[in-house]
């Protein structure tokens, strides 16, 4: 499979660390991040999405399903996850039966703008496997949207400092106090590490974040919204640890990265890590500086990822190549080991 891939170029002033001054060149020219993404497939030994011929047993039934209007022209969709005898590897949302959106496994909550302001909409999902058999529709939620404001540009005060309390290793919940607006706060958004992971009424003081790893430190803040999408800034934030479950648990590091020079280019692959849902995109190092997001453009089935680098630095440069995985709860996971390769 192919993905799109973050165009990155490194910053001509950087100084490059830890390099041999003989094969250091002056500075370090841009690097273009070319090539596609791919996935060899998982093979074991026939047809079908299980190899053994087709995969009969569709998802369950997405539940839990909300639809909460983040402004005159648009409705917040959110869900719980399905569960699947292999994987769940998409969600389809309709508007009384009609597909709006396509997202991917790891995705429980999508945006469907272009909406008619005063207009009542319903929303179902339904989840979709690897081998295509889609689950039953969800429950349909109802849903309005409010009048338009064209003339609101003034966002919401901040919510009041949050505070937060864990149900479990896996869950936690939030409380702030409310903000004020103009014309009406709509919506509050949760954000974790800067990544929006939860959306809820306008009316609602508190939220339940699900989806969390054992023993992981998360950091928390949340947003007012308007009619007119203007937001608020961030909340002061909350930080919650979750309590380490029984055992070490599964590893968030990329294993097996093996890199491996070309002229003019490096092509690295490595098995993505296991989590609760899929690995949508990787950071990559070089010389311990971040320099591009490899990003997903389809939903990856196989057993490792393989990446083409291309360099115009000269024969002899020496690079030191990390990558690490953003995991489906929004939190970078662990590096993979570090791997030393020169330019030919």
């Amino acid at each position: 499979m192919s993905a799109h891939l973050c165009h990155i170029g490194l910053d001509h002033s950087s100084s490059r660390s830890e390099v041999p001054p003989v094969q250091r060149p002056p500075t370090l020219p841009a690097l273009v991040c070319l090539g596609a993404l791919a996935l060899s497939a998982c093979s074991d030994g026939g047809g079908g999405a299980n190899g053994s011929g087709k995969d009969g047993k569709a998802p369950t039934t997405p539940s839990g399903v909300t639809a909460q209007a983040g402004s005159a022209t648009s409705v917040h969709v959110m869900w719980r996850p399905s569960a699947d005898d292999k994987a769940v590897t998409g969600y389809e949302v309709f508007q009384k039966g009609e597909k709006v959106s396509t997202l991917p496994g790891a995705k429980t909550m999508v945006d469907i703008d272009g909406l008619k302001p005063r207009t009542a909409y319903s929303f179902t999902v339904r989840a979709r496997d690897a081998a295509g058999n889609l689950s039953g529709p969800s429950a349909a939620v109802s849903v309005t949207t409010p009048a338009p404001t064209p003339e609101d540009h003034r966002p919401p005060t901040v919510p009041g400092k949050p505070t937060g309390r864990l149900d479990s290793a896996r869950a936690a919940t939030l409380s702030w106090r409310p903000a004020t607006d103009n014309t009406k706060v709509t919506s509050y958004d949760i954000y974790q590490e800067g990544s929006r992971i939860h959306s809820v009424a306008g009316t609602d003081t508190t939220a339940q974040v699900t989806g969390l790893r054992p023993g992981t430190v998360y950091s928390f803040t949340v947003r007012a919204r308007d009619a007119a999408e203007n937001s608020s800034a961030d909340s002061t934030a909350v930080e919650l640890t979750t309590p380490s479950s029984s055992g070490k648990g599964p590893s968030t590091a990329p294993t097996g990265l093996m890199a491996v020079a070309r002229k003019g280019s490096i092509e690295l692959s490595w098995k993505p890590p296991q989590a609760d849902g899929a690995i949508e995109s990787h950071e990559l190092y070089l010389d311990g500086r971040p320099t591009t997001t490899i990003v997903w453009g389809a939903m990856p089935t196989g057993d490792r990822a393989v990446y083409t680098l291309t360099v115009t630095d000269p024969p002899g440069t020496r690079y030191r190549v990390k990558l690490r995985a953003k995991l489906p709860d929004g939190k970078w996971g662990d590096f993979s080991a570090e791997r030393t390769v020169v330019v030919r």
